[in-house]
């Protein structure tokens, strides 16, 4: 019987289930995946070795979902083994070339060498084997078609130890487009080949945050208080929009001055850069009396809260909307790097809608070149 055969194909791909079964105590997800890649290479393969035609494919993947499904059980609906199909053409590489090498068609793989395949390499690179990525994880990063977004997705997954409900979440609310939107093209490439990388203050906020897990409306009748309360109710979510490194401190702070009373809405601490985070919430346009107020909370922090090994405090403004321009000359060169101001989003953004946002940034930015000056 010929390796082109149906009946070929479907005993080695037989053959790889029963010895992904006998590792799957030592190696579930990681099985798993190498299990699925596996036979995604062995359905393309197959298709290549066989006619051309489209039908060709779509009748050997329904054949093989009808008896697998019959033989092994759920998860090789027709709909999931293209997904299988799909996973190996978008990860290619998942297995190096030395490891591949062990798996020979023409005999059956035993458990030792299925082990060695599961096993990620010692340099792992994004694209990779890596066994903290589920199948999950791998199915959701295969919506993302820019290849250096899905790089820095995997990144990211790893450092932070997203489940695959908060890597699609992330996804969904474009991080890697929010985070590059106003970048040069070296920090595009750093994004893809090392993730979030935080050295600077600037490198803590996103612009806009988005919030669309409130599930609060567009609203002129929104207030500071209900949008305060429902962000402290969805304080792990939140913590996982505002980033790496916030730990939630308090709310509501009261900061009393000779007999007058101001409450600062939401106190952080940022592990990373080790300083104080005070986040104000502003229904509305932003105007210079919310900043100059942020401003006096930062002030107050520095001087009577900060420890001495503590860095300069840090303040965000959390507004519907602002100008920029309004940002830049109410603060000034001096408190600019410590006070930030950002739209906060109710739902989640298209690219369009982050294309627009990175124009606008660009216009205001030449606008206030001088006339000979070059971007």
């Amino acid at each position: 019987m010929s390796d082109n055969h149906p009946d070929s194909l479907y005993q080695r791909i037989r053959d790889i289930l029963n010895v992904a079964q006998i590792g799957v105590s030592r190696t579930v997800n990681t099985a798993h995946v190498v299990s699925y890649w596996l036979i995604g290479r062995e359905i393309v393969e197959q298709e290549q070795k066989g006619q051309q035609r489209a039908e060709y494919g779509e009748s050997l993947l329904k054949d093989l979902s009808r008896r697998l499904t019959k033989d092994v059980g759920k998860g090789f609906s027709l709909s999931n083994l293209k997904y299988i199909r799909q996973f190996y053409l978008g990860f290619p590489d998942l297995l190096t070339a030395t490891s591949i090498s062990h798996a020979v068609r023409d005999q059956s793989l035993s458990s030792d060498q299925f082990t060695t395949l599961s096993q990620s390499q010692p340099n792992w690179q994004p694209g990779q084997l890596h066994p903290n990525l589920s199948w999950t994880h791998y199915r959701t990063l295969l919506r993302v078609e820019n290849l250096n977004a899905r790089a820095f997705y995997e990144i990211e997954v790893l450092k932070n130890n997203w489940s695959a409900r908060e890597l699609e979440r992330q996804i969904s609310s474009l991080l890697f487009e929010r985070l590059a939107k106003s970048t040069d093209k070296a920090g595009l490439m750093q994004l893809a080949t090392e993730g979030q990388i935080i050295q600077t203050p600037s490198d803590v906020f996103k612009d806009p945050v988005v919030i669309e897990f409130l599930g609060l409306p567009e609203s002129p009748r929104l207030v500071e208080s209900d949008l305060e309360t429902a962000l402290i109710s969805n304080l792990q979510t939140f913590l996982l929009e505002l980033g790496k490194g916030f730990a939630f401190v308090s709310r509501q702070e009261r900061i009393s001055l000779e007999g007058d009373h101001f409450y600062i809405d939401l106190v952080f601490y940022h592990t990373i850069l080790k300083c104080y985070v005070l986040i104000d919430l502003k229904v509305g346009k932003l105007n210079h009396g919310d900043l100059g107020q942020l401003q006096l909370y930062v002030n107050y922090y520095d001087l009577e809260r900060c420890a001495p090994d503590d860095n300069p405090t840090l303040g965000l403004i959390l507004c519907s909307d602002k100008n920029d321009a309004v940002v830049k000359y109410t603060l000034g060169p001096n408190q600019q790097p410590k006070i930030f101001a950002s739209r906060y989003q109710l739902h989640l953004p298209t690219e369009a809608e982050l294309q627009a946002e990175l124009h606008r940034e660009m216009a205001q930015l030449q606008d206030r070149q001088p006339p000979n000056s070059e971007i």
